[in-house]
C-alpha cells in the first residue's frame, strides 16, 4: 500500500471521528435544551418568586427609598456599614443566635425521643403517634394564640400552677429575662410534629435484622440505640437539623403575635427587625440590607452543616 493511500485512510478516519464527535455534541445540546424545556415551568416559577425578589432585594440594599418604596439615592454599602456599627442590630443578632440555640437542639432531641418511644411495638402506640404529630396540623397563628393564653399573667395556666404551689407568677412575655425563652417554647412545640414524623419514618426504615443480630450477640437496649439506631438514622437527623436550623432563623409569626419584638427589643430577632424596618418605618433599603445579611448567615451555616455535619452521616 502506497504512502498516499495510508494518508488518505488516516484522513478519512480523522474526518469520521470528527463527524461523530460533532454529532454526539449536537445530540448532547439537543438533550440539554429538551431538558430545559421540561424544566421551563419550574424555572419560571422560581425566577418570578425566588430569583427576582432576591435580586430586587440586593438592588434595594444599595439605595435610600421613599415611603412608597421608590429608590431615591444610591448609597452603595452605607446600609451594610451602618448595620455593622449599630448596637440595635448587634443585639438583634445576639437574640437571633440565642433563639436558634434554644430551639434547634431542644426541638430535635425532643422529637427524636418521642420518635424512639413511638417506634416501639406496643398496643395503642398509634394513638400516641397521632398525639405526637398533631402540632403539624396547627398553624403558626393558631399555635401562638394558644400559647398567648397559656402565658397570660393573670389567667394563664402556667402562672395559676405556680401560684397553686406557692410560687410567684412570672411575667413570661413582658419580662426581658423571660420573653425570648417564652417565645422559644411555642416554637419548639410547633416544630416537634414535623420532626417527629420524619424521624419516625427514618426509624421504621431501619432493618429489623440488624437488631436481631445485635440481640443474639447480647447487645442491650442502649447499645442498640447508640450503635445501630443513631448511626442508621444519621441521614434523617442531618436533614432535620438543617431544615430546623433554617426555619429557626426565619421565625416570625410567633414573635409577632406573642411579643411584637419586645419587651425592649428582647425578642427582636433579625426577621422581625426586617419586618419593622420595612413595614413600620418604611426604610426598605436598610431592611433589604438586613435580609441580605440574613441570607449570607443562613448560607454560611448551611455550608458548614454540609462540610462538618455530613462527615458523621452514615449512608447505607
Amino acid at each position: 500500500m502506497s504512502k498516499a493511500s495510508l494518508e488518505e485512510i488516516t484522513l478519512r478516519r480523522t474526518l469520521s471521528k470528527e463527524i461523530e464527535r460533532k454529532r454526539a455534541l449536537k445530540k448532547e445540546w439537543r438533550l440539554f435544551f429538551e431538558g430545559l424545556l421540561y424544566m421551563l415551568p419550574a424555572l419560571m416559577i422560581l425566577g418570578l418568586f425566588l430569583f427576582y425578589p432576591m435580586l430586587k432585594t440586593l438592588y434595594y440594599s444599595f439605595f435610600i427609598t421613599n415611603p412608597r418604596g421608590d429608590t431615591v439615592l444610591f448609597v452603595g454599602l452605607e446600609h451594610y456599614l451602618h448595620l455593622l456599627q449599630s448596637e440595635s442590630f448587634r443585639q438583634s443578632m445576639i437574640q437571633t443566635f440565642l433563639f436558634v440555640l434554644y430551639t434547634v437542639p431542644t426541638g430535635v432531641i425532643l422529637a427524636l425521643f418521642l420518635a424512639v418511644i413511638a417506634n416501639e411495638r406496643v398496643r395503642g402506640i398509634e394513638f400516641f403517634r397521632v398525639i405526637f404529630s398533631s402540632t403539624l396540623g396547627v398553624s403558626v397563628a393558631a399555635g401562638a394564640t394558644i400559647w398567648l393564653f397559656l402565658f397570660h399573667p393573670s389567667i394563664g395556666l402556667f402562672n395559676q400552677v405556680l401560684q397553686s404551689i406557692g410560687l410567684s407568677p412570672v411575667a413570661w412575655l413582658t419580662s426581658k429575662d423571660w420573653a425570648l425563652f417564652s417565645v422559644a417554647i411555642p416554637t419548639i412545640w410547633m416544630s416537634v410534629g414535623f420532626n417527629f414524623i420524619i424521624l419516625l419514618g427514618g426509624l421504621q426504615n431501619i432493618s429489623d435484622e440488624l437488631y436481631e443480630s445485635a440481640r443474639i450477640d447480647g447487645a442491650g437496649y442502649f447499645t442498640q440505640l447508640f450503635k445501630i439506631t443513631l448511626p442508621m438514622l444519621s441521614p434523617t437527623l442531618f436533614f432535620i437539623v438543617t431544615v430546623t436550623l433554617i426555619g429557626s432563623f426565619q421565625s416570625f409569626g410567633q414573635i409577632h403575635i406573642l411579643t411584637g419584638g419586645g419587651p425592649n427589643e428582647a425578642t427582636n430577632i433579625i426577621v422581625y427587625s426586617i419586618y419593622k424596618e420595612a413595614f413600620e418605618f418604611s426604610r426598605f433599603g436598610t431592611a433589604s440590607a438586613q435580609a441580605i445579611l440574613l441570607f449570607i448567615i443562613i448560607l454560611v451555616f448551611t455550608i458548614l452543616q454540609f462540610k462538618v455535619g455530613e462527615r458523621k452521616v452514615h449512608y447505607q
